[in-house]
């Protein structure tokens, strides 16, 4: 990063980041929540692989891939269900070991950063204030205000806000929703594997880098960004 003069050009002027499964361990409990709320219904729970692929996805579209026989009237009550189940637990989740270090590093050497996740703008308040990292994002979007990965306009509007040209903007996740959205948005990405898919699934997108750690991820942006 320029500050510690390992990189004294930024290739990137803005740097997005997803949430769930990239900044903030939550990913297994996402997963619970689902299964539990299909079984508060009394059907049986998605596998974890499919849960697991759902993470990153507005909420709407999230259960209704992981459950696509429920008749469409039921998804209100399932919504209910697993806001019941992650709300009751999202207090405790936390951050990646490594993840505070970073943004704050990204901070200091004057990157602008963003977020764009899946989560609603309740749930992202909530877990920017409980992480303690909401300061350091100057923008965010969420899946309730715009479309759901991997639709491209989060990132659109993110750049637009930040008046700089998609090729100067860095998209971070964890899913192939992530990497395929900055794809439709003409964005460069990095993937990391630590969250919610797999290292196969994250290659089926091309992306600049895939990260298996976060120090990984800190040791690229320090000689790439």
């Amino acid at each position: 990063m320029p500050k510690n003069g390992r990189n004294l050009v930024k290739r990137f002027d803005l740097i997005v980041f997803d949430w769930d499964g990239t900044l903030m361990d939550s990913a297994g409990a996402i997963v619970a929540s689902v299964q539990a709320a299909a079984c508060d219904l009394g059907l049986e729970p998605p596998p974890d692989e499919r849960a697991r692929h759902i993470i990153g996805l507005g909420l709407g579209d999230a259960l209704r891939h992981a459950l696509p026989e429920l008749e469409e009237h039921r998804y209100a009550e399932l919504t209910d269900r697993y806001r019941f189940h992650y709300l009751s637990q999202d207090h405790e989740l936390k951050l990646f070991d490594g993840i505070q270090e970073l943004i704050h590093e990204l901070a200091e050497a004057g990157y602008p950063l963003a977020v764009a996740t899946g989560k609603s703008r309740l749930g992202l308040n909530r877990a920017m204030e409980h992480s303690g990292l909401g300061h350091y994002f100057h923008a965010s979007r969420c899946a309730d205000e715009c479309f759901s990965k991997p639709h491209p306009q989060m990132l659109d509007e993110l750049v637009a806000e930040f008046a700089v040209t998609p090729e100067a903007t860095l998209m971070i996740g964890d899913t192939t929703h992530d990497l395929q959205m900055a794809a439709n948005a003409g964005v460069a990405s990095v993937a990391v594997s630590y969250g919610a898919h797999t290292v196969d699934a994250l290659a089926q997108v091309p992306s600049l880098h895939c990260a298996s750690t976060v120090p990984e991820l800190r040791a690229w942006l320090k000689a790439n960004a």
